[in-house]
């Protein structure tokens, strides 16, 4: 991640970087029943969730990074994956041949997207960087790269190699990956 921003400062207009402000949000640490067989299941010991702690704190510790944290909504529980439910409905499948392999938990990141766009948008107000890199391509934010255009900011957008959603490509100023293209 760091090498990769670092990537996009171009030496040779004498760019300076900033800050690299990286958003995520913790992960699920609750316990809950697995939905067919009830064994019970930590999210706090999934190698997932164990990672992203250890991510987090060496990204607090690095210099010129901020971390932004936004939090896991988990209302929804436990739902059927699409292509099951899909099965189900043809009657390809019945509800006594589910297992959990068949089910997912539901988690949605909240806090994030708004905290990205206030972010550029007081970057681009009070004038602190000429250059901002994205990495992303979701659409929602649109406004702020707007915005941040109008003040004069260089809006560059790094969607690590993915497709960027269509409307988002006519305002930027570039797009670019800067990571390696996976195979």
């Amino acid at each position: 991640m760091h090498e990769m921003a670092l990537k996009h400062i171009d030496k040779k207009r004498n760019e300076t970087l900033y800050r690299i402000l990286f958003y995520d949000c913790a992960p699920l640490l609750k316990k809950v029943h697995l939905p067919v067989s009830l064994k019970s299941i930590d999210f706090a010991k999934t190698t997932k969730a164990t990672f992203r702690l250890e991510f987090h704190e060496c990204l607090k510790n690095l210099r010129k990074v901020a971390l932004r944290l936004g939090h896991l909504s988990d209302g929804d529980g436990w739902i059927l994956r699409p292509r099951i439910t899909k099965d189900l409905l043809n009657g390809k499948r019945s509800i006594e041949e589910l297992s959990d392999n068949d089910l997912t938990y539901s988690m949605r990141q909240k806090g994030v997207d708004i905290k990205i766009g206030i972010d550029i948008t007081s970057l681009a107000l009070k004038r602190m960087v000429e250059k901002i890199v994205l990495v992303s391509g979701d659409a929602d934010f649109i406004p702020a790269a707007k915005l941040a255009r109008r003040e004069g900011i260089d809006f560059v957008l790094d969607p690590m190699w993915g497709q960027i959603q269509p409307g988002l490509n006519e305002h930027i100023d570039g797009l670019t990956s800067k990571c390696p293209k996976s195979k």
